[in-house]
């Protein structure tokens, strides 16, 4: 199993891999990012995750000039390199290299990196049990100061989260937006089940659109749930029946307590159960 880096399509051992120290993605966190699994060896909905990396790309208005299946090719090279029986990926295009200035026109790119390791599930505890997470006093940022549909590698409004969650023994920190509504999980879209309906904050709340939050609002009916985006505030969370937070690294992550508080029974319900269920029956069917 191998740890190991693509710079602009040139494969190295990850610690090997050299990105310039002028380079924007560096000096101003002008970069975006997509982080993707594999399921068999194949990335999950890596048409999805294409998508929405030049989306972001586009928005902050970087031209990716690369095709998609050149794309493809770098990084079917790399995971034949590393050689993992599953993979965890790190797809990022910077602006490029260029003189620690706001002279854009002389910065020189894109830079491509694709990185990949050895992927590592959560427990399976964590689905038997739920997980706790953190109602954190973090907000996310505004969608007036920075775009959410921007994935940006600028993480510090996440790192600061996290880190408050990880201090309050949570897994997950969950981020309230600027009008106190829940917004989402630091890494992950929050969903939850009250009397057998799925509720997840709409885009508006000033949230990323996830994969795995676009699958089971696209494939609920189909695996035999109602679910719907609708403002979630957080008594709802809290007197919810059941909840979860989602992500191509987590899938499905049963929540157990929130703040310390149990949700619903405590324990993972048979609506999150199920979506688990048919999300890992989905996600291999899904894999390229």
């Amino acid at each position: 199993m191998g740890f190991f880096a693509s710079v602009n399509g040139l494969i190295s051992p990850a610690e090997e891999a050299r990105v310039s120290v002028l380079d924007n993605g560096f000096t101003f966190g002008d970069s975006v990012y997509e982080t993707l699994r594999t399921y068999g060896g194949r990335p999950f909905h890596l048409d999805r995750h294409f998508a929405r990396l030049r989306n972001s790309a586009r928005r902050i208005a970087v031209d990716l000039p690369q095709a998609d299946g050149r794309l493809a090719e770098w990084l079917d090279a790399l995971l034949a390199r590393a050689g993992n029986p599953e993979s965890y990926i790190r797809m990022i295009v910077t602006r490029g290299v260029g003189e620690i200035s706001y002279r854009f026109e002389r910065v020189k790119g894109p830079t491509v990196v694709m990185v990949v390791k050895p992927y590592e599930p959560l427990p399976e505890s964590h689905y038997a049990e739920g997980i706790a997470v953190a109602l954190v006093s973090v907000r996310r940022n505004a969608p007036e100061a920075l775009d959410p549909a921007i994935k940006s590698c600028n993480l510090l409004n996440n790192v600061l989260a996290v880190r408050e969650a990880q201090a309050r023994g949570a897994l997950e920190a969950i981020l309230l937006n600027g009008r106190g509504d829940v917004a989402e999980g630091a890494s992950s879209n929050v969903f939850a089940v009250k009397h057998g309906v799925v509720l997840t904050p709409p885009l508006e709340a000033g949230i990323l659109a996830g994969i795995t939050r676009d699958v089971i609002l696209e494939q609920g009916a189909a695996w035999g749930v109602v679910v719907r985006e609708e403002t979630l505030r957080v008594p709802d969370l809290l007197s919810a029946d059941e909840a979860f937070v989602t992500s191509t690294l987590k899938e499905a992550a049963p929540i157990r307590t929130i703040d310390g508080r149990p949700v619903g029974a405590g324990r993972p319900g048979p609506v999150t159960l199920k979506i688990l269920q048919a999300f890992r029956e989905y996600a291999p069917r899904h894999s390229r």
